[in-house]
């Protein structure tokens, strides 16, 4: 009875894995470095995006040096480079801090919380926020200027009643006395938001030695 063979042989005597491959060297890594691209661009653009927070529009929610995670499916799925959307989820509630583009310069990416809903009617009274005759409560928010401009000078502290149309969402800065938003360029439209920020993953702010240039206490904090 002959024995069986062994499950693995001996390579002979220098003869290298080299010599297996059925491709270059070169040509896996290229291969592996374009499958990592092709991951990356996907996660990006479907699953979840990094932005920098450059303005305080958003304090103290949010400030300057703030690197935060923006979740791309919660609302929908749209198709890349293009604003359609073709699998709807959920939509963004009062509340949500979104990544949206900027309505007058859609190269630009702006972030601000949900105010107003579609349908709902806005109106800003000396500051404060009403939502459909009721005021809003907001904790998150500041006002740094005990200034307040009537209507007929600037929106920042008295407007409306406007009614959001369908599909349009009225947004707001936390930073309410220093910041560019809806009471002065409009609403945003379903189809322009990127997704919901949801955590802070990185903050500095670049002065001092390392240890208090890190802000280790704003790092993996959610997003609220």
């Amino acid at each position: 009875m002959s024995e069986p063979a062994p499950l693995l042989t001996a390579a002979p005597e220098g003869e290298t894995d080299a010599s297996a491959r059925s491709k270059p060297l070169w040509r896996e890594y290229a291969e592996a470095i374009v499958i990592a691209i092709i991951l990356a661009l996907f996660i990006r653009t479907f699953v979840v995006q990094a932005f920098k927070i450059p303005s305080g529009s958003m304090i103290p929610t949010l400030t300057i040096g703030d690197h935060i995670l923006v979740t791309k499916f919660l609302y929908n799925i749209k198709m890349p480079f293009w604003d359609t959307i073709v699998v709807r989820f959920s939509e963004p509630q009062r509340g949500d801090i979104i990544v949206f583009k900027f309505p007058e310069d859609e190269s630009k990416d702006f972030i601000k919380r949900v105010v107003g809903l579609p349908g709902d009617k806005v109106e800003i009274r000396n500051k404060r926020v009403w939502i459909n005759q009721e005021l809003l409560p907001e904790p998150y928010t500041q006002h740094m200027d005990p200034n307040i401009l009537p209507h007929y000078i600037q929106p920042r502290d008295n407007l409306g009643p406007l009614t959001i149309p369908p599909e349009s969402y009225f947004v707001m800065g936390d930073n309410r006395d220093q910041s560019l938003d809806s009471r002065f360029w409009g609403f945003v439209k379903l189809p322009k938001i990127k997704g919901k920020a949801f955590l802070i993953y990185w903050s500095w702010n670049g002065q001092g030695s390392f240890v208090n240039w890190v802000r280790w206490e704003r790092l993996g904090k959610a997003i609220r």
